[in-house]
């Protein structure tokens, strides 16, 4: 495995690859590597002749009181796990090799950001846009990997690629969870052992939703008031949403029907988790 972190060099690493007909994989990360990000890294490593990863925390999509400065970044581990997993580049930059002085552009995806997180996290998916966008143009990827649990993220990246004719394919894949039903994330670490407990009740509830719905319900806002009673019940969470929208478009729906994304972010302490499940109906 080849660390770089200059993209002078990581563009150099890239134009060997491509001069010798190699397909490129990315999969962009702010480290803290888990399982979830290791089953992207293998279906990359699979599917193309070279691997590349990137770790970093961007600061442009933290909120002024969000978690940046107290992120989890374990260098050490992160590099001996992207190695065990055989990844060939990994590009671990600094904030101002990503951002240099007099930085001014961002990109800025429309409608898609409205609702859900981006309601509660204004500013957040322009940096996310943003970072990726910049991310896209160092690695020149033939596919790009993104995990399901970030859906709203997912979206509006495929909307950028397609906008701003990214030659990428996308790839959005299954979210990895721990046995109770969590899903796997850098910020579990926050968790008392009480609020990890507790926080098993989100995947219970996108579940009893599901199957209330596969029975034949239709009424979103009865799926939500369900849910909401459902966790208030089993935890000590505080809710942040719970939304059923339309996968691709994320708008509200009103009645279930197509392809339906039901999300909700909850908070247990000041750790903000977040999950969903996605079906056609």
């Amino acid at each position: 495995m080849r660390i770089v972190r200059t993209v002078k060099s990581l563009r150099a690493c890239i134009k060997k690859a491509k001069s010798r007909h190699q397909t490129v994989g990315f999969v962009p990360t702010m480290g803290a590597l888990h399982d979830g990000h290791l089953s992207l890294i293998r279906r990359c490593r699979k599917e193309n002749d070279l691997a590349v990863i990137s770790l970093f925390v961007n600061p442009k999509q933290f909120g002024p009181q969000e978690d940046f400065a107290a992120y989890p970044r374990p260098e050490k581990k992160d590099k001996l796990l992207a190695k065990k997993e055989k990844i060939d580049i990994m590009f671990y930059p600094s904030g101002k090799e990503m951002y240099p002085s007099g930085f001014l552009t961002t990109i800025e995806v429309e409608r898609l950001t409205e609702h859900l997180c981006g309601a509660a996290r204004p500013g957040h998916f322009r940096g996310v846009a943003t970072v990726v966008g910049k991310l896209l143009n160092m690695v020149a990827p033939d596919r790009l990997y993104l995990g399901q649990k970030y859906a709203q993220q997912a979206a509006v990246i495929t909307q950028m690629v397609k906008d701003l004719n990214f030659p990428v394919t996308v790839k959005v894949c299954p979210t990895v969870r721990e046995p109770d039903g969590l899903a796997m994330s850098s910020r579990n670490v926050y968790l008392s052992a009480r609020q990890r407990q507790e926080a098993a009740v989100l995947f219970r509830s996108l579940q009893q939703a599901k199957k209330e719905i596969l029975s034949g319900e239709r009424r979103a806002s009865h799926v939500v008031r369900r849910m909401r009673q459902t966790i208030k019940t089993h935890s000590s969470g505080t809710i942040d949403y719970i939304a059923c929208v339309n996968a691709d478009s994320l708008i509200p729906l009103e009645q279930l029907t197509g392809d339906v994304l039901i999300a909700l972010a909850v908070k247990f302490g000041r750790t903000r988790l977040i999950d969903n499940i996605c079906f056609h109906l």
